[in-house]
């Protein structure tokens, strides 16, 4: 009787959970629609800012690299500073960075809007399903982390079309200022209706880690985008891999004997809480490495215009959400098992279509083969981000959303760096014509997805039963 009211009942009483963190809901929806929106916008961009692939790149992976340094340190922040506080100073730097990439002259002043722009989405993105995890209650949160998934991936769902139209009918700066009204309507909301519902503790800083998670998750994503246009072997490229891969073994290590470490890497002895990261992790890159490519082969391999790009992007883009939802409703009910490994088996089916297309597929085929990828990816994702937070119990609940938005961001990061590198690699390898280049690059790009897909399945044969992670 106790385990069952106290399923009953949040670890923090707020009267309206909702409107308290709706204004976290609209942040995190414009930072996943930050960074998806500009993929389509990629060939204009690199016309208008007169930079090449490698370089363009760095508007998506120097957001994501920004974002994966800042996560780490969402658990730290919520120890010392108020939920409102945090919040709005993470809405505040989200329109600062928007409006300096609006009003960009030059390709630096854009990348530097963008990197401002990550350091709202990492405050503001792993404090939703944190303070998500302290408001509802533990019956409830397998729906609502599904609702909340929703509304992230609702913005990679309208995002590829609502910029199409912006593309079509304005300037690619109209992308950022859109961002700007949507931050300044939950700015004013979060004025009203945040209240702090973590435990203010201020524990010590440990400076050291941050520098060390500084180099070494900037070491691997600068080294793997610099591939794209140096290559793997190159002094440089190799040179940022050695450094990050050696920052990250110490930045562990050093989590491991703090006794207040800046990311409680101690959560991973909890072998359902790993086997969830691991599944979020290559889901979400598969999501990504999809979205990053599909836009840039409609536009550079078919030779579709950029408004029509972004409709063809909408139906795969809606089911994405509407599975989400579905998804985390299923672990409520199922667990996380088989959601999982029929999610990445259908991911499968579809990113081995996407890497058949040619410069003479239909659009009809494209559509399919997109739709069928965004039902695996997002069946997959949601309970096993679920069922991985279920494991962890208290404080570790912040921690463990903090490493799940970390790892996401810094794959996320690298995987658009990997794609990029086997997109030109795909392009290199063959003569002819721009567009069918192009579209063997995305090949290349795509036997990367269909790489992950099969990783992904692989590791799901692990979860346990009845899909319920226990320790």
């Amino acid at each position: 009787m106790d385990n069952a009211q106290s399923g009953m009942k949040a670890r923090v009483d707020v009267k309206r959970p909702w409107l308290a963190i709706l204004p976290l809901m609209i942040g995190s929806f414009v930072g996943m629609f930050s960074e998806t929106s500009l993929n389509i916008a990629l060939p204009q961009l690199m016309k208008a800012l007169q930079v090449g692939q490698s370089s363009i790149q760095w508007l998506v992976t120097g957001y994501m690299l920004v974002i994966g340094i800042i996560l780490p340190l969402s658990s730290l922040f919520t120890k010392w500073f108020t939920t409102k506080k945090l919040v709005l100073f993470g809405l505040a730097a989200f329109i600062i960075g928007s409006l300096i990439s609006g009003f960009g002259i030059n390709f630096p002043m854009v990348l530097i809007g963008r990197m401002i722009q990550g350091i709202g989405t990492g405050i503001i993105l792993p404090l939703m399903f944190t303070i998500a995890m302290l408001i509802f209650p533990p019956n409830k949160l397998g729906t609502v982390n599904g609702i909340l998934a929703l509304v992230i991936m609702f913005a990679p769902a309208i995002g590829p079309t609502l910029t199409g139209l912006i593309l079509a009918s304005g300037s690619w700066r109209d992308i950022f200022f859109t961002f700007v009204v949507f931050l300044v309507i939950s700015f004013v909301i979060g004025l009203f209706s945040l209240k702090n519902v973590s435990q203010i503790t201020k524990p010590k800083v440990d400076f050291v880690s941050i520098i060390l998670s500084i180099f070494a998750f900037s070491g691997l994503i600068a080294g793997a985008s610099f591939a794209s246009e140096m290559g793997w072997l190159s002094v440089p490229v190799l040179a940022c891999l050695i450094v990050g891969v050696i920052a990250l073994i110490f930045y562990v290590r050093r989590q491991l004997k703090l006794e207040v470490p800046v990311l409680n890497m101690r959560v991973f002895r909890h072998r359902n809480f790993t086997l969830g990261a691991i599944l979020v992790m290559v889901d979400f890159g598969i999501i990504l490495s999809a979205m990053y490519l599909l836009p840039q082969y409609l536009q550079n391999g078919l030779l579709v215009a950029v408004a029509l790009t972004g409709i063809i992007m909408l139906p795969g883009g809606v089911i994405n959400a509407v599975t989400s939802a579905f998804a985390g409703r299923m672990y409520d009910s199922f667990g996380a098992k088989w959601p999982a490994r029929i999610g990445f088996i259908i991911a499968f089916v579809g990113a081995v279509m996407l890497s058949v297309v040619t410069t003479y597929s239909t659009i009809w085929y494209v559509i399919l083969a997109h739709f069928i990828l965004m039902i695996g990816a997002p069946l997959a994702m949601s309970p096993s981000q679920t069922s991985a937070l279920n494991s962890l119990r208290g404080l570790e609940s912040a921690d463990g959303s903090a490493i799940l938005n970390t790892m996401q961001q810094i794959v996320g990061a690298l995987v658009t760096a990997l794609a990029t590198s086997f997109l030109t690699l795909g392009r290199n390898a063959v003569n002819g014509l721009a567009a069918f280049k192009f579209t063997n690059g995305v090949h290349y790009g795509m036997y990367f997805t269909i790489a992950l897909t099969v990783i992904g399945f692989i590791v799901a044969l692990f979860v346990k039963d009845d899909g319920k992670y226990t320790d």
